[in-house]
């Protein structure tokens, strides 16, 4: 007998948002059957990662042969020639498995996963409060120039009109309400009868 297709479950946000932190915490609570996808990558292995584990490493030529031959379904130049992308092929095996795949991944390319699975993808868009309250919260860490983070918050700006192109939204005011609208709307979508 064959596994179920498996699903995929898109979650984006602007910087500081509480994306990963989310993400994080449903897949420790356990009640969630999903598993990240390896990205790709040219940048090289840093001491410990394993290629296929951590990341797919590419060479830069062959990135870019795989980005020619329309092999990812998102990537994206992150720093002049440092590219990062999800692969089709990783994404397809793993759902052919009948895993759940989730993507964490910038606004742009869960907006184009999402064009491309239809049906297949739930994309849920974590939403900070307000913007003001984006900027207290990047202060508060003590992290980055008065500078970066004006050049986060007009970024997460641009970023918020992405919000509509998402199946749903969910606003972390608090961390635990947060987790646990974004894990029900996860459940929905991942259960038998979806």
């Amino acid at each position: 007998m064959t596994p179920s297709q498996g699903k995929i479950i898109i979650i984006s946000a602007p910087s500081g948002c509480g994306k990963s932190t989310i993400i994080k915490a449903i897949m420790d609570r356990g009640n969630v059957d999903m598993k990240f996808s390896v990205s790709a990558t040219n940048r090289q292995p840093r001491e410990g990662e394993t290629d296929g584990v951590h990341y797919h490493f590419l060479s830069d030529g062959e990135f870019r042969e795989a980005i020619a031959n329309d092999a990812f379904v998102e990537y994206e130049e992150v720093y002049p020639g440092r590219f990062y992308g999800t692969l089709k092929k990783e994404v397809e095996d793993r759902c052919a498995r009948g895993e759940n795949v989730v993507l964490d991944i910038d606004v742009k390319g869960g907006v184009r996963v999402k064009e491309m699975y239809g049906n297949r993808a739930k994309s849920i868009f974590i939403m900070p409060p307000s913007v003001e309250e984006l900027r207290r919260r990047l202060e508060s860490r003590g992290t980055d120039p008065k500078e970066a983070i004006d050049q986060r918050v007009g970024k997460a700006e641009f970023e918020l009109t992405f919000a509509p192109r998402y199946d749903t939204t969910v606003v972390n005011d608090n961390l635990e309400e947060a987790v646990d609208n974004a894990e029900r709307e996860i459940l929905e979508f991942t259960s038998p009868q979806a």
